[in-house]
């Protein structure tokens, strides 16, 4: 026992709770919170309990969240810059499409990717077929909006569908970028599953 700290544990001695020199994981976790008796990794295969050796709120381990998950979401760790890169393009080339076409073109940035890339990994197969998907409603949602201006009637409602449809299209897509530059594997909120 040291005289420094009165309540330290003394040489060959280990406190509840703590890792002790031959590797293993504490024993007692905080209270409240569960044990862990080992990590399932991704293909079912037993490995190591996560870092701090219990899990954490919710059944999620401090900090820990396996090779599959960022924050809670999943990712597509293995992508390399490339496949972050058309992971991007694919989310924000219908914004850039709506801008020079007026949105006729929003759906062939990511077609073309999906087309072209969709084996590159499923960071770039997700990116691609979800902003396709996506913005195939956002589409349907624009046509309801100009069926509703032509009926004279409904001209306030098309309006609002249009205004609706258009910043659904831009923050959803901006944020599909931003999670797939994270490598997050990012789904739209809603959409006509299509491409997969």
């Amino acid at each position: 026992m040291s005289q420094d700290y009165p309540n330290a544990p003394g040489p060959g001695e280990h406190s509840p709770g703590a890792q002790n020199p031959g590797g293993q994981y504490p024993q007692n976790p905080p209270p409240g919170v569960p044990p862990v008796s080992g990590h399932q990794g991704a293909a079912g295969q037993g490995g190591s309990p996560p870092v701090g050796g219990y899990q954490g709120a919710g059944g999620q381990g401090g900090g820990y969240h396996g090779g599959h998950q960022h924050d809670g979401r999943p990712s597509d760790p293995g992508a390399g810059a490339d496949e972050r890169t058309l992971a991007i393009v694919a989310h924000l080339s219908p914004i850039i499409a709506f801008v020079v076409s007026a949105g006729f073109l929003s759906v062939l940035g990511p077609l073309l990717i999906w087309m072209f890339f969709r084996d590159r990994g499923p960071l770039v197969r997700n990116a691609s077929a979800t902003a396709f998907n996506f913005h195939i409603t956002v589409w349907v949602a624009i046509i309801v909006g100009w069926i509703c201006f032509f009926t004279i009637v409904l001209i306030p409602l098309g309006i609002v569908i249009w205004l609706v449809a258009v910043g659904a299209q831009v923050v959803f897509s901006i944020l599909g970028a931003v999670r797939a530059n994270r490598r997050e594997i990012y789904t739209y909120p809603f959409q006509v599953p299509i491409l997969t």
